[in-house]
């Protein structure tokens, strides 16, 4: 296989970089009012939710936990307390990266500029890029673009901001919905999906598969 050189290597921070523990955090706040039996199901409805939320005009992404919080109790026929969406929010500048992370990025940064582009708010995100232990080029928010991926016009942003082409960079992201599918028809030259289990390959959309973030350099020739 031949090296990639992209210009830019970009990537999804929550999830593919970050240790996004939404679902652990959901068990733990509703442990006491979901069966055991049906927690599996609330979760992933909660994970469903928040992606529906942020398919239509930028809102704040507290607000965006909150409602996908409250759809869901409203779903399993549970009350929704406020200060539990809120508690999801807060949480999320703690969570740092998955194990696999901070070697193999700080190889990769001395060789390409790195970005990310993330559905995060602006507060929130330094502290998470911080826990990642490599430098960044750029980092990138739905808040600064108004538009929270999958859509289109959170990637233009940054294409905007690094003023290059799509065809200059490698996406790396674990979630084809969230990324991977729009980096596909938006043309970005090279696409690489971090197999972290959250959906099922999709061949389709011409990514390149890696297991964890260790697999990278090797796809950079390092």
């Amino acid at each position: 296989m031949p090296k990639l050189r992209p210009k830019f290597i970009t990537f999804d921070c929550y999830g593919t970089l970050t240790d996004f523990r939404m679902g652990p955090l959901a068990r733990q706040i509703f442990a006491g009012r979901i069966p055991a039996a049906r927690m599996d199901e609330f979760v992933a409805d909660f994970a469903a939710y928040r992606l529906d939320e942020i398919l239509g005009d930028w809102k704040p992404y507290d607000q965006v936990l909150k409602n996908a919080v409250a759809r869901t109790c409203r779903r399993h026929g549970i009350g929704f307390v406020e200060a539990e969406g809120q508690a999801f929010y807060d949480a999320v500048p703690s969570w740092g990266p998955h194990p696999d992370v901070p070697g193999p990025l700080a190889r990769v940064a001395k060789e390409f500029p790195l970005v990310v582009l993330s559905n995060a708010s602006n507060s929130q995100i330094h502290r998470n890029v911080a826990l990642l232990g490599a430098p960044f080029h750029a980092v990138y928010t739905a808040e600064m673009a108004q538009a929270y991926k999958p859509r289109f016009q959170a990637f233009e942003y940054m294409f905007d901001q690094l003023g290059c082409s799509p065809a200059d960079i490698l996406h790396v992201s674990s979630s084809y919905r969230y990324d991977l599918m729009s980096a596909h028809d938006l043309r970005i030259g090279h696409r690489a999906h971090v197999a972290r289990g959250h959906e099922p390959v999709a061949p389709y959309y011409g990514a390149h598969e890696i297991s964890d973030i260790g697999g990278l350099p090797g796809l950079l020739g390092l």
